[in-house]
């Protein structure tokens, strides 16, 4: 018979947490890989380097929690201070652990230094603890069983630097968790486009009114569109899969004017994959995302078998002169205006060579705007080869954004790439 659920908290130690100084990565890390082993995560805490408030915040998390995971606060001289709390909360004393110091030591003199007592102390664990090999730094990590005070709960101490947090989850805690785990949890993210998470509520209601039990659906609207996250909690994960699957399939279905991706693939990713499909080459004239549609497209190795390149054409005369785009056209009608759209993807097209085109052009703010042209303002326009003796075909149209700079330059990349996948889409429909 298998265990109870386990349930986590995770506790990240750091002044500059609390300050505002560094983000909190490490907690997002944690919880995530602790989800995906069947281990929901309860709280997340920050908390000062103070070790009185340290012992507070551990000895609650232990009341609360069968497992406490810890970053931050192990490390060389003031570094130490979760070690220490942790001696004083469980009242206990400090131990060598052979393996840790064979670890310190090998990274010492690989690097040709003389062992010193402060690397020393980097091995020293507390009393009754499973030391965590440190691959990525010096500083053991630990895995502590608390004692009766605390109904035989657990504290996994690990370093805040991200790297020699990651190596110490993946060697040791999660194969320690996935051995005493009860359950299983598969999360799939069935990821949208083009949609509002009102409107995909609705084509859905459906599957939530029938949703098998230990599944449940959470919408996720960012920047980039909407992820319906589908979890399902079982102690077989058999059935787990089954009923994930089940439902990310009946929602994929419903949606499916607007579903880009079942899984953790990317807009871009689909996108590159779909031109290789469908044998097609891409280029991409950009002026109001400055290369963003670019350099998202690149973020995906394996790109350059499909991308030519591009254009940053910021400037009236960049659109001259690299693309062909007639002054006329660009005094008549304005720099952003679907007419300029239109003739800087046939320009992209022409003088890349590829076999489709997408071209960015608007106002991303604060300045530029005009009466009839306002900030967040963007023409998107789209130029693709076509057999025969006929021309490319060419299309375009009119968005607006409302944000920052920031925020409207991600959105027109966005806006873009949901372009180019909308005319892929279709010309992969009508081949089937």
């Amino acid at each position: 018979m298998r265990a109870h659920m386990m349930h986590a908290e995770i506790v990240s130690i750091g002044d500059e947490l609390l300050k505002g100084q560094r983000v909190n990565t490490n907690a997002a890390s944690i919880a995530a890989m602790l989800s995906l082993e069947g281990v929901p995560v309860r709280r997340i805490t920050a908390c000062s380097d103070r070790e009185e408030e340290m012992q507070e915040v551990f000895s609650e998390a232990l009341g609360r929690s069968e497992l406490v995971l810890v970053t931050g606060g192990l490390g060389p001289t003031r570094d130490d201070r979760t070690r220490n709390a942790v001696l004083k909360l469980l009242n206990r004393g400090l131990t060598l652990d052979p393996g840790s110091l064979r670890e310190v030591e090998s990274r010492v003199f690989a690097r040709g230094r003389e062992m010193t007592e402060l690397m020393r102390s980097q091995a020293m664990v507390v009393e009754g603890s499973l030391a965590i090999p440190n691959t990525k730094g010096t500083a053991a990590g630990m895995i502590l069983n608390c004692g009766p005070r605390f109904s035989e709960r657990h504290l996994v101490l690990m370093p805040g630097v991200p790297v020699e947090m990651q190596a110490m989850m993946e060697g040791t805690v999660l194969p320690w968790v996935r051995e005493r785990s009860g359950t299983t949890i598969i999360h799939t993210p069935v990821k949208t486009i083009g949609v509002g998470e009102a409107t995909l509520a609705e084509m859905i209601v459906s599957v939530e009114d029938a949703l098998p039990e230990g599944t449940t659906v959470a919408y996720l609207p960012h920047g980039a569109g909407v992820d319906v996250m589908v979890s399902t909690i079982a102690e077989a994960r058999e059935r787990a899969e089954e009923d994930n699957a089940a439902v990310a399939g009946a929602i994929s279905r419903l949606a499916a004017e607007f579903v880009y991706a079942v899984g953790n693939r990317s807009l871009e990713e689909t996108i590159l994959d779909m031109l290789r499909g469908q044998q097609e080459t891409l280029a991409i004239a950009e002026s109001c995302t400055g290369g963003l549609v670019a350099s998202r497209i690149t973020d995906v190795a394996g790109s350059s078998g499909v991308f030519t390149g591009g254009f940053v054409v910021y400037s009236n005369i960049a659109k001259e002169v690299q693309l062909g785009v007639s002054p006329g056209l660009l005094d008549a009608f304005g720099a952003v205006s679907q007419e300029v759209a239109r003739a800087m993807a046939l320009g992209c097209l022409r003088r890349s060579g590829a076999t489709i085109a997408i071209a960015t052009t608007g106002i991303a703010g604060p300045g530029g705007a005009t009466p009839d042209k306002p900030v967040g303002m963007l023409a998107l326009g789209l130029a693709r080869r076509t057999a025969g003796s006929q021309g490319p075909h060419v299309e375009s149209s009119v968005l607006y954004m409302h944000g920052d700079r920031h925020q409207n330059k991600l959105r027109f990349s966005q806006a873009a790439l949901r372009m180019l996948w909308e005319a892929l889409r279709r010309s992969g429909s009508s081949s089937e």
